[in-house]
């Protein structure tokens, strides 16, 4: 039987994963698709903790459908920001972006 222990760990290992990917990668494009793998993460552990915890309601699943609108909103306007700075500067390479320097 799978029990609220098994999705935490699932949870876990998938938000390692992708805060491993936003602090290696330089690919402001790989960047996004990690902070993607991390808020799924969180949605897991949102449904799983309302399934165990309170399983007659549907919170954990509310806010877990707030967060993918949010991680779409963000994703459109992350790879937004991405083309306009690879137009300007030819590179999405992420120690390269310094645009709020003087």
């Amino acid at each position: 039987m799978v029990g609220l222990e098994h999705y935490l760990l699932l949870s876990a290992v998938l938000f390692s994963i992708g805060l491993y990917g936003v602090l290696a990668k330089r690919n402001a494009i790989a960047i996004l698709l990690c902070i993607e793998i991390m808020l799924n993460a969180v949605n897991i552990a949102l449904v799983g903790f309302s399934r165990y915890i309170t399983p007659t309601e549907l919170t954990g699943q509310v806010f877990a459908l707030f967060i993918i609108v949010v991680a779409a909103a963000e994703t459109a306007i992350g790879l937004a920001i991405i083309i306009t700075i690879y137009r300007s500067r030819g590179s999405i390479d992420a120690t390269k972006i310094d645009l709020m320097k003087w």
